[in-house]
């Protein structure tokens, strides 16, 4: 079995990969200052109620834009699992070229996703990521990771419009049907649900356009948490791989693997 951690700066997931079906899958909130001790209450707990024990676990890889918890779990999987986690990082080959100014900019979580976005769909193509940012991720018809964008998360601008005014209200994020809200709340999820899907829509129309002028096809991909609410508001084929970060780290793990 192996085990694939996603590190985010708001949730961690963890997939358990045992044959060539999908993983078993939970997530928890990412918290730099949980002990080691107390994350694997939790996430031993986890494992027990799958069926899983936590020397079933021959290999892990951690993919992480949080370091300190980066370090937690790593020292959780020694002194639990018995086994060193693999990170990635600097030595670790994933398969494809980085071809941006500093390489070491990007992250761990964006690698991923563009080794299993070309693992499943092949190249050229954009990845929307939408997590605490949402992001677009290119790689060109040779596989080469080029470039991407980066954008305040779905939940992050919900969460400011709430946290930096007097009287707006927290609210789910989700499509409100008509555009034009009648209340502050549909009002509210109307501007964040349909705004987004027009940036959305802008920004796979600029960046095709800029990178791919004369390419007939580009696979357009999104996951994340939010990624499925947009389903059939986009203008374009966008399909929503929910496991695409984990599986890229289960290719990145079979890479390295010896």
């Amino acid at each position: 079995m192996i085990l694939a951690v996603d590190i985010g700066n708001t949730n961690m997931v963890f997939g358990i990969y045992g044959g060539s079906g999908r993983p078993v899958q939970f997530r928890m909130r990412s918290d730099p200052l949980a002990t080691t001790d107390e994350y694997a209450v939790s996430i031993l707990y986890l494992f027990e109620k799958n069926g899983i024990k936590a020397e079933d676990i021959d290999g892990v890889i951690i993919g992480s834009v949080v370091p300190r918890l980066q370090f937690t779990i790593s020292r959780l999987v020694s002194k639990y699992m018995g086994v060193e986690a693999m990170t990635v990082g600097a030595g670790v080959k994933s398969g494809i070229a980085i071809r941006m100014e500093n390489h070491k900019e990007v992250g761990a979580d964006r690698i991923a996703n563009a080794v299993g976005a070309i693992n499943k769909f092949g190249s050229p193509c954009v990845i929307i990521d939408f997590g605490t940012a949402t992001t677009f991720d290119v790689v060109n018809e040779k596989g080469e990771y080029t470039g991407g964008v980066i954008c305040p998360g779905i939940t992050l601008a919900a969460a400011g419009l709430h946290a930096n005014t007097a009287k707006l209200p927290e609210i789910e994020i989700k499509n409100p049907g008509p555009v034009v809200g009648k209340n502050t709340v549909h009002s509210m999820q109307s501007g964040i649900f349909y705004g987004y899907a027009g940036l959305i829509n802008g920004l796979i129309e600029r960046i095709t356009a800029e990178e791919f002028p004369s390419c007939p096809k580009v696979n357009l991909i999104s996951t994340g948490g939010l990624g499925r609410i947009f389903e059939g508001q986009l203008k374009y084929d966008v399909f929503y791989e929910p496991y695409l970060t984990l599986d890229g780290l289960r290719i990145i793990y079979e890479k390295n693997a010896v």
